[in-house]
């Protein structure tokens, strides 16, 4: 699933210069990026792998690249109060800015997306040394999110960058840290960004669907309307954006009128009123084991309730799991006619409620877990009720 494909050159029939060819990373900004690379490596299993900061010759900001399968996470805190990390983190707290696609010309598929209608963020930057360059380009998308291309030659081309190779010029490696052993020795199994998903302002999903679709030729891939996502106190809407490679899926969220306030409103609400991404989705071939090391390393999941487990099991007919064990770690299930899933949420990773992640096993199923809404939004809100929000 994370191999790119071969994908026709500049010069030749059927070059497309917004042709993606893989997650390049996806950027966190922060308040502390040391602190919250241990925290990530502690508790889900990352490998500090590498930094960027004064003893590297960067005087602004401090990088982490935090690394496990073929997910790449980019952790930046701004050293000087201009930059734009450290602004941001006052309106938003920690959360991320940037998903970053890889491309073959960062400057070509920049300059399409503008001709596609798309704003610019920041025009093309090259960083370079006798090793080689990375190019990278910037277009604004829904809030504070950015996506940026890049492309990469000489010793820092992704498939370098994926076998441990320097992932820009201006960082180094990161040695003997006894957490990175630990996690070699511990694995937790998260390997790939299945989706991420985006709330935006009740009434400005469609504007988003179709940005995706005009700007990057994002295909309408699921739909769910306020009849398969609610509760009794709230509901949302959304619809699935698919990259057309299985590369990254990114469903859209809205909220939609309901007794109480949603779970994507109380996001607006804590993300100083402004869209942004409310949670990755991090696959793993082997939910149990990578569930059971992440509640060994103190990862607050969402309560699902014991009366969940029994009726799932008539909902979603045999698994290969462990039905115990499953229901143990408190693990969702269900079923599409393409086959199953197992999921399972993360609390809020920080004091601001904006940002969580999701655990996803795909046994066939192409489906987000419809079936799974209600408990999960129930879950949910007794989360809110707790923090006063809901």
């Amino acid at each position: 699933m994370s191999s790119p494909l071969t994908l026709p050159t500049k010069g030749h029939a059927g070059y497309d210069p917004l042709k993606l060819i893989d997650v390049d990373h996806v950027h966190f900004y922060v308040g502390n990026a040391k602190q919250a690379a241990h925290f990530y490596a502690n508790c889900f299993g990352f490998e500090i792998e590498q930094m960027s900061d004064l003893t590297t010759g960067v005087r602004d900001h401090a990088s982490y690249l935090i690394t496990q399968g073929n997910i790449r996470i980019l952790l930046t805190t701004g050293l000087v109060p201009e930059h734009v990390a450290q602004q941001e983190i006052v309106l938003y707290g920690d959360g991320i800015k940037d998903i970053a696609f890889n491309v073959e010309d960062a400057c070509a598929a920049y300059e399409q997306a503008l001709k596609n209608g798309a704003e610019s963020a920041y025009e093309p930057i090259e960083t370079t040394d006798a090793n080689g360059s990375v190019v990278r380009a910037g277009i604004r998308a829904m809030g504070r999110v950015v996506h940026s291309f890049v492309s990469r030659s000489g010793a820092y081309t992704l498939e370098k960058v994926k076998r441990r190779g320097i992932f820009a010029p201006k960082f180094r490696m990161v040695d003997n840290l006894a957490i990175n052993e630990y996690n070699r020795a511990n694995p937790c199994g998260l390997f790939y960004v299945d989706h991420c998903v985006a709330n935006v302002e009740l009434g400005k999903m469609n504007h988003w669907v179709n940005w995706y679709e005009e700007i990057l030729g994002f295909k309408l891939f699921k739909h769910f309307d306020d009849k398969d996502i609610s509760t009794e106190y709230s509901a949302l809407m959304s619809k699935v954006m698919d990259s057309g490679r299985e590369l990254i899926k990114i469903p859209i969220n809205e909220p939609a009128e309901g007794r109480r306030k949603s779970q994507i409103q109380e996001y607006l609400d804590w993300h100083n009123n402004t869209p942004g991404i409310q949670h990755l989705a991090l696959l793993t071939n082997d939910e149990i084991n990578s569930v059971g090391q992440l509640r060994k390393r103190g990862v607050d999941f969402l309560e699902i309730p014991e009366s969940y487990y029994d009726l799932v099991w008539d909902r979603v007919g045999e698994i290969a799991e462990d039905q115990e064990e499953v229901k143990d770690l408190r693990v969702l299930v269900d079923r599409d006619d393409k086959g199953y899933l197992l999921q399972i949420f993360t609390k809020p990773l920080q004091d601001r409620p904006t940002l969580f992640f999701e655990i996803i096993c795909r046994r066939g199923s192409e489906s987000f877990g419809k079936g799974n809404f209600k408990a999960l939004f129930e879950s949910l809100e007794i989360e809110q009720e707790r923090r006063g929000n809901l």
